[in-house]
């Protein structure tokens, strides 16, 4: 079955004076987004896909993770609509055993939740979820996925 990895951004700038979408990591973000690239790496998790949104907060993360896996940005996913995380996965191609999905709350801890039907209470700047799917990428819907394990950067 596929695994589905859903991350939320590392910890960014406040931001005053400029576009959201252009919000950089803070140095916790940085250091954050490292560790959990080794700890993805060190579990054997390796994703055979990336799909990231196109905020460069979420780009820093994925820099930072530094993952060997082919990247796809999708802008869909900076719209934070739950309802585009599920649609962008279920085009992922078959071929596809591992995927990681970089984005932002609420949409990345409400995917979590519908998917397995609960959730770690809260969703912090690059916390993770590791999901089993009980079917295609195609067949993903709530309800469809079992939470295997779920990280905080204070994990």
């Amino acid at each position: 079955m596929p695994t589905l990895i859903v991350l939320r951004h590392a910890k960014a700038v406040d931001g005053a004076g400029m576009a959201d979408i252009d919000r950089p990591l803070a140095s916790r973000g940085h250091r954050d987004a490292a560790a959990t690239g080794q700890w993805l790496r060190e579990n054997d998790l390796v994703p055979d896909l990336v799909l990231c949104s196109t905020a460069v907060r979420t780009r820093e993360t994925l820099e930072d993770l530094a993952l060997p896996s082919p990247v796809e940005f999708e802008p869909g996913l900076y719209d934070n609509h739950v309802d585009i995380a599920f649609s962008l996965i279920r085009e992922v191609d078959d071929d596809v055993d591992r995927l990681l999905v970089i984005g932002h709350n609420p949409s990345m801890h409400q995917l979590v939740y519908d998917l397995t039907g609960g959730a770690p209470e809260s969703f912090p700047t690059c916390a993770l979820a590791v999901i089993e799917l009980s079917g295609p990428w195609p067949d993903t819907w709530p309800g469809g996925g079992t939470l295997l394990t779920h990280r905080t950067p204070k994990d």
